[in-house]
């Protein structure tokens, strides 16, 4: 009997996305008026924050379903902060805990970018830079730009669904 064997890797390589990097450090509410603002878009709060198992972190993200263009615009935080608290091995008389701030991060290539904004629809390259020229008349944000999704190590970490 023969055995067959499918190699999918080559089908699943290739994603539609645009994916834009923000730089700012005003808060995602008020990052997602401002796009809302200037793009023509309606981002709004999703229910539940982005949880992500691999690094036991949550994101906050913000998503439009443009029925117009079938396009899904995903606005997500790429930081997270926690604090835990680690008990000092020193022998000592008394017992103490320290509180570290642990950073984690979305998409660990590009720790300094605050946010990221996907859209699942490939934008013809005039489109993607209207989209960005709009985003960069906003005073608040410092810079944006377009990032390749297919060059990043951990672009498994911007499945949403």
């Amino acid at each position: 009997m023969a055995v067959h064997k499918l190699i999918l890797d080559d089908v699943f390589e290739e994603v539609d996305c645009t994916l834009i990097a923000i730089y700012c450090t005003i808060e995602d509410y008020r990052l997602a008026y401002l796009l809302n603002k200037h793009l023509s878009t309606n981002l709004t709060r999703r229910t539940s924050n982005l949880d992500c198992s691999f690094n036991n972190a949550t994101y906050s993200i913000f998503e439009w379903e443009d029925a117009k263009q079938l396009t899904t615009w995903s606005l997500v935080s790429n930081i997270y902060k926690t604090e835990i608290y680690k008990k000092d091995t020193v022998n000592s008389l008394f017992d103490t805990e320290e509180k570290i701030t642990q950073t984690l991060y979305l998409i660990p290539e590009y720790k300094a970018v605050n946010y990221f904004l996907k859209i699942d629809n490939q934008f013809n390259l005039s489109e993607e830079k209207s989209i960005l020229n709009n985003i960069l008349k906003i005073q608040q944000i410092a810079t944006a730009f377009s990032i390749d999704i297919n060059q990043l190590k951990s672009k498994d970490n911007l499945i949403f669904s």
